[in-house]
């Protein structure tokens, strides 16, 4: 079951990951809610569509924009609706 982790805490786990990319889009109900801060980044993929962000706080340490996802994909993307993924130093196992 695919895990993501930052700072040695737990973020998201499911076994209902969609890989795009190499990337898994983990579904919004498995991750810890707790644990994002809104951020007013956004970025644009050509065949995905507008994209949004979210910022980990873990014991107050802040990784910036480290979560993203696709709150309306292009209909290429559809299966990624309501799923985040992650960077900037977030483990996937």
């Amino acid at each position: 079951m695919p895990v993501a982790s930052w700072n040695g805490h737990e973020i998201a786990r499911s076994d209902d990951t969609v890989v795009v990319e190499g990337n898994h889009y983990f579904p919004a109900d498995s991750i810890d809610a707790a644990l994002l801060e809104d951020s007013a980044t956004h970025s644009i993929c050509p065949w995905k569509g507008v994209a949004s962000y979210k910022t980990l706080v873990v014991e107050g340490k802040r990784n910036v924009d480290a979560v993203w996802y696709y709150p309306e994909p292009k209909s290429a993307a559809a299966e990624i609706k309501d799923r985040y993924a992650f960077w900037k130093g977030v483990v996937v196992t």
